[in-house]
């Protein structure tokens, strides 16, 4: 492979170079016909690269790993993980490539990654490659989260293949150019601890230290610390899902991140009328994943990661397991803290009401949203209109409104910060309908539906004229909705 020559890029190849156990240096399939379908400049710009650059044929060429600066090692990095509860030994990177690391505007390391790009030895029985539908789907909906504050990975660009791709039916191939703070996850250290280097687990967290948690460094135990700290970014990242009705889909431990970023937008998508037992992957058959159940999924997860650990925390195993419950133990405290703190907000409500009177409150609104099937996004946008004098929209909601209007009372008595409510309650999701709509016109070459789509979501706070359709819940039509891995 040559080096795009014009391009001012400089990767290192940090995790090749002090991970050879974790990862095989490897090569992306070369794309027949290459095509830029979506390009991030915002994002690009935050990584110190030139978007007309990569706009350019080379530049096209760089985003999928077909040229490649000089230097980079491209690796498919090696992982285990508990897949809905049954653990593989030995994942890794089946259709994906770490390129390398890059330093941002802002001095940070971040990892530039391809999703898509060919077999790889950790494929299995999988072709390794990508659909236009699937890598779009991760770029809108990160893009999303992204807007909404919510912390995540991003994708930088998808280049359709020019390549068809053999799935239900024959689609069109693309890559997708991931950024992220790293792809550690729980399933590294999983992967790292049954290989029985302890050296290697210990060089792992390190690394992992320095580059998410640096002040458990300076902890008396600095490994616990790291496990601390994970566990407090899981519990905020989750309460946040919740908090917006987002669904993962797919939370085995090779899809937690050690950095606290959500990763790998499969069967994901948002909760429109409101149920706990909501699940919308179609692989998920037993609801393991439902979005009521993601707070215990992440402690499960959680505790994973500890027992990869263990060994770092203490020499004797029952301290070490002493040690890693009491970490563990936090867990439900944080979520809890960081769900009732945000849901405090999405009502407006000032910091001086009391939780006995905030919580029963809270309690009370989800069951009315449940027994109404309340569209959930748009239900708080109606409220803040409610608090504000208007409250039919919000009461239309609800096929039977009684039981509503008691609670509304006692609610506006608390004299909510309408005002603030709109800062935190989007207006634009990605609406599962337009995503659809969105996707199945990108496959058949239309990107128009696609930029609409991120217009409104990219500035999800915002109201704006001529864009209704991007707040109403899908038509009764749309029926019950299944996502897929795309894989």
């Amino acid at each position: 492979m040559s080096t795009p020559a014009q391009l001012d890029l400089r990767l290192d190849n940090r995790f090749a170079r002090d991970f050879p156990e974790l990862s095989i240096p490897w090569q992306a399939d070369t794309a027949p016909d290459p095509r830029l379908l979506l390009l991030n400049e915002p994002l690009a710009a935050e990584l110190g690269l030139d978007p007309a650059d990569l706009r350019s044929a080379d530049g096209q060429l760089l985003l999928i790993g077909n040229r490649l600066p000089e230097g980079a090692t491209p690796v498919a990095q090696a992982y285990a993980g508990h897949q809905f509860g049954g653990y593989s030994p030995r994942l890794g990177d089946g259709r994906a490539l770490l390129l390398g690391e890059i330093t941002d505007v802002d001095g940070r390391l971040r990892d530039i990654h391809l999703k898509g790009s060919g077999r790889t030895p950790f494929a299995r029985a999988g072709d390794g490659l990508a659909v236009v539908g699937p890598m779009l789907r991760e770029y809108i909906v990160s893009e999303a989260m992204y807007a909404m504050g919510i912390p995540t990975t991003r994708s930088l660009a998808v280049v359709a293949t020019g390549r068809t791709v053999h799935r239900d039916a024959l689609l069109p191939g693309a890559v997708l150019t991931r950024v992220a703070s790293s792809h550690l996850r729980v399933g590294s250290f999983q992967y790292a601890r049954a290989t029985g280097d302890s050296s290697l687990l210990r060089r792992l967290a390190d690394s992992a230290i320095v580059r998410h948690h640096p002040e458990a460094a300076a902890a008396e135990n600095p490994y616990v610390a790291l496990f601390a700290a994970v566990t407090a970014a899981q519990a905020s990242l989750v309460a946040e899902w919740m908090l917006v009705g987002f669904i993962h889909g797919v939370m085995n431990t090779d899809n937690m991140t050690i950095s606290g970023e959500t990763i790998d937008y499969g069967p994901c998508a948002f909760i429109e009328a409101f149920d706990p037992a909501t699940v919308y992957s179609s692989i998920d058959h037993a609801g393991r994943y439902a979005y009521a159940n993601q707070p215990v999924i992440a402690e499960w997860n959680l505790a994973r990661l500890a027992e990869a650990l263990l060994p770092l925390f203490h020499d004797e195993q029952e301290q070490a397991i002493d040690l890693a419950m009491g970490v563990l133990g936090t867990f439900r405290r944080l979520y809890s803290d960081a769900w009732s703190s945000g849901m405090r907000a999405k009502l407006g409500l000032q910091s001086d009401v009391p939780a006995d009177i905030a919580d029963p409150l809270i309690n009370e609104l989800l069951s009315l949203l449940q027994e109404g099937r309340v569209d959930y996004t748009s239900f708080f946008r109606r409220l803040a209109v409610a608090a504000r004098g208007q409250a039919e929209l919000a009461r239309s909601s609800f096929t039977d409104p009684s039981a509503f209007d008691a609670w509304l009372e006692r609610w506006r008595a608390l004299q909510p910060d309408v005002d603030s409510m709109d800062r935190v309650n989007p207006v634009y999701i990605p609406r599962n309908h337009l995503v659809e709509e969105a996707l199945e016109a990108a496959t058949a070459g239309d990107l128009g539906p696609v930029q609409a789509l991120l217009d409104a979501i990219t500035r999800p706070y915002e109201e704006r004229p001529g864009l209704e359709r991007y707040a109403a819940a899908a038509p009764d039509d749309f029926g019950n909705y299944q996502t897929f891995c795309g894989t």
